[in-house]
């Protein structure tokens, strides 16, 4: 029988590999280290952050129709229902109802919804225009600049030295 020496190469290349993997290790430690040194960590912002404040005096958005049911059909199964304490058992008993209703019991709800949007619509442009006129008396009173006084301070300084060369050609 032939000896391919498949075995041998298969010992040979185990030993390689052993040795190559103990040096790559230690490369890739210092490598790590260096990485690590060198790149600064970037700080995420949260969503708070990033988010504009919202001004307390802005209205609050209408409830849709679903949530002006909702309201009504919590009390009701509360009461029908006095050991369920979760919010997601009556939120979704709530939603299996709006959708099991049909459009005539639905109608009452859209009304009052209907109804509560077009006060918010008039209670947001009040607010707009209100908000607008802040803004534009902010910039329409501009501060005067100390350059424009100083102007005016050297005018005042000039007319009274041309009164008092007047005067003393007389």
């Amino acid at each position: 029988m032939k000896d391919t020496g498949k075995a041998k190469k298969g010992a040979n290349t185990r030993v390689v590999k052993e040795k190559t993997s103990k040096v790559v290790d230690k490369d890739i430690k210092k490598r790590k280290a260096v990485v690590k040194d060198a790149k600064p960590k970037k700080q995420r912002k949260s969503k708070k952050a990033t988010k504009a404040a919202k001004d307390p005096n802005q209205p609050k958005r209408p409830p849709t129709a679903f949530f002006i049911f909702l309201d009504e059909f919590r009390k009701s199964f509360k009461e029908d229902h006095p050991e369920a304490k979760g919010v997601a058992v009556v939120g979704k008993a709530g939603g299996e109802k709006w959708k099991d209703m049909s459009e005539f019991e639905k109608a009452p709800y859209i009304a009052k919804a209907q109804q509560k949007k077009q006060e918010y619509d008039k209670s947001m442009s009040a607010y707009n225009k209100q908000k607008q006129d802040d803004e534009e008396d902010d910039e329409g009173t501009p501060e005067e600049s100390d350059k424009s006084k100083q102007s005016e301070i050297n005018d005042d300084d000039e007319e009274a030295s041309e009164e008092e060369d007047d005067d003393m050609d007389d």
